[in-house]
């Protein structure tokens, strides 16, 4: 079973990076891709199957942070959604939709290290 936890964990930070890191690379002109949203749904399920292995196990959980993680991933994977959509459509990405899906993730990622 540690083997499992320490996957989900792998695959999280991966989501995070894939968002993260494809943020920063079209920070030029800011679009929303594919990847991102999938990496937000890959954040979702991971952390999702994270909490039920802890919740399993008689783990100690803060529901409060997971709480504020989970609806910060929310505003992730609905803006990813959206601005995928556009993406898809041919429609410009606005640059506040596109710095939200980058800037949340981050802030997320903060989240989980500093609290």
């Amino acid at each position: 079973m540690t083997f499992l936890l320490n996957l989900m964990l792998f695959l999280h930070i991966v989501g995070v990076a894939v968002i993260v890191g494809t943020w920063i690379y079209t920070m030029k002109r800011p679009t929303v891709t594919v990847a991102q949203f999938w990496a937000a749904v890959l954040m979702l399920v991971t952390g999702l199957g994270m909490v039920g292995y802890y919740e399993m196990n008689g783990g100690g959980i803060n529901y409060a942070k997971i709480g504020v993680k989970l609806v910060i991933l929310l505003v992730v994977l609905v803006a990813a959604f959206i601005g995928m959509r556009k993406t898809q459509r041919g429609e410009q990405v606005s640059t506040g939709l596109a710095h939200a899906v980058g800037g949340m993730a981050l802030i997320n990622a903060a989240v989980a290290v500093f609290w």
